[in-house]
């Protein structure tokens, strides 16, 4: 019977693994914090960060028209996603906003179409896209275009977490519920707290 002590109790590999694995915890950059007076469900963001352009090219989410509501009501997409606007109702409907981000030369009317037929429009300008359809005027609905894939929704009482945000100084905002707010941070290793 060998003794145990003659045998390593991690090899070379195995210790490199559970290094590596521990230096990847330690590492992980998560913003989050509370954006005062806002509602459930204002965005906030990483705006664009230097020296890198985050797309979200050969991406399609679905924006459904249904029951004469566009659902989900709210939609965040990183800049280059592609929405594909279905009408699942058995009238026709269109989808045109007015502008992005308050720019209206950025405004676009996709037409109106039948039940079961998608158009589809990729969006690479980061802003607020407020959707109407001008068929049924009470329609409304919202995409939020970000610039980097690094957002959070906040809960009823304005709270959010954003995860795996990269190291470095780097500015908050947010869109949506409320009046626009932003903020520069300092995101090292760990938790970083910030307050809106």
């Amino acid at each position: 019977m060998k003794s145990l002590l003659h045998k390593p109790l991690l090899s070379v590999l195995e210790f490199f693994v559970i290094v590596t694995a521990l230096a990847g915890i330690s590492m992980a950059q998560e913003i989050q914090g509370k954006v005062s007076g806002a509602r459930a469900g204002t965005v906030v963001y990483v705006d664009w960060i230097s020296g890198k352009d985050f797309k979200g090219q050969g991406k399609h989410v679905t924006m459904d028209q249904k029951g004469m509501t566009f659902r989900p009501h709210s939609l965040v997409v990183l800049r280059g996603t592609t929405v594909d606007f279905l009408n699942s109702d058995a009238v026709g409907h269109n989808v045109y906003w007015k502008s992005v981000g308050g720019d209206r030369s950025k405004g676009n009317n996709l037409g109106t179409w039948p039940q079961g037929q998608t158009k589809s429009y990729t969006f690479w300008d980061a802003g607020v896209v407020p959707l109407l359809c001008n068929v049924h005027l009470e329609m409304s609905g919202y995409i939020y275009v970000v610039p980097t894939p690094f957002y959070a929704l906040t809960k009823a009482d304005g709270s959010f977490v954003i995860k795996g945000v990269p190291q470095g100084h780097l500015t908050l905002r947010t869109m949506g519920g409320g009046a626009s707010k932003s903020k520069d941070v300092d995101v090292g290793a760990g938790i970083t707290n910030v307050q809106l």
